[in-house]
């Protein structure tokens, strides 16, 4: 099993995935307060606008009292990513919540990731685009990536063939068509012929 399997795999046996549960870790005292400042701050000027200083200015904080909860830029991205991995998370449970298998459960699925992309390109950025200390395929990844991987696994249905790296094939082409059509390497036009034409070639 690769290193997202513990978010999914059933240790009872078998290939039915059961989900992980999406406990947040505990935050330092108010760190949580300052991530809609920092997300605010880079949804409207782009990331190279959220430095320490304009975040501390931005919430009316002092950079030493700022510094006690991130160390610096790194630190304030990796926690905005965490959140729009929740978020993330949340919006495909909600339509694998119900139904497992069908392939309008994968298409409601992969609709979801994209619309997630497309309604918050810099959150989305900070997760999947601009390098962070967060660890993808590691024993610390964090739990809320490893449960919006679980729901791609889940929506692929039972009893697939190395469920794990066909989920990994699927995130990869979603990630394809959202960083081209972001950076107008592929027209926005078109989306849903590309969405049918994806879940077609992962249906069974």
């Amino acid at each position: 099993m690769g290193l997202y399997a513990p978010c999914w795999a059933n240790p009872r046996g078998g290939q039915a995935p059961i989900r992980c549960q999406l406990a947040r870790p505990a935050p330092r005292p108010g760190a949580n307060a300052r991530i809609p400042g920092a997300r605010e701050l880079a949804e409207a000027e782009g990331w190279d606008a959220v430095t320490t200083r304009r975040l501390a200015g931005l919430i009316d904080y002092s950079q030493p009292v700022l510094y006690s909860h991130f160390k610096g830029k790194a630190d304030i991205m990796a926690a905005v990513a965490t959140r729009g991995f929740e978020e993330l998370a949340t919006r495909l449970r909600m339509e694998t919540a119900n139904v497992t298998g069908a392939p309008e459960v994968l298409r409601n699925v992969c609709a979801a990731y994209l619309d997630f992309a497309r309604s918050r390109p810099v959150i989305y950025e900070a997760m999947f685009v601009l390098p962070t200390k967060i660890k993808f395929a590691s024993e610390e990844t964090p739990t809320a990536l490893r449960a919006a991987f679980a729901e791609l696994v889940i929506a692929l249905g039972p009893d697939r063939q190395k469920p794990e790296f066909l989920a990994e094939v699927l995130w990869s082409a979603l990630h394809g068509m959202v960083v081209l059509v972001q950076s107008e390497r592929i027209p926005a036009t078109g989306a849903e012929v590309r969405l049918n034409v994806l879940v077609q070639k992962f249906s069974r």
